[in-house]
């Protein structure tokens, strides 16, 4: 029926990015009997959604960190080799 494609979620690819325990319990939901399984497989679709949100979540909150770093060692170097000439013109051109 409907509810074929829904379970079959659970492929190797979508395997790779979930937590163990979590593919163990949607194949043991998977195997339980039609009336408790057309009960328990939308909210198991709902962890299952939640979990990759959250996963996403966090790869991107790492790659700003990530970012972030870059920029404030950009930033860092900056700010020094502003001091540099900063000091450089305060000593006078007499130093060239």
């Amino acid at each position: 029926m409907n509810q074929a494609p829904k379970t079959k979620r659970h492929d190797d690819a979508a395997q790779d990015e979930l937590p163990k325990d979590l593919v163990e319990l949607a194949i043991a939901i998977a195997q339980m009997p039609g009336d408790v399984r057309m009960k328990l497989e939308p909210i198991m679709n709902k962890v299952i959604d939640n979990s990759r949100r959250r996963r996403r979540i966090y790869t991107l909150v790492q790659e700003a960190l990530s970012q972030l770093r870059l920029d404030m060692k950009y930033l860092m170097f900056d700010l020094e080799a502003t001091r540099r000439e900063r000091d450089h013109y305060k000593s006078g051109p007499s130093e060239e």
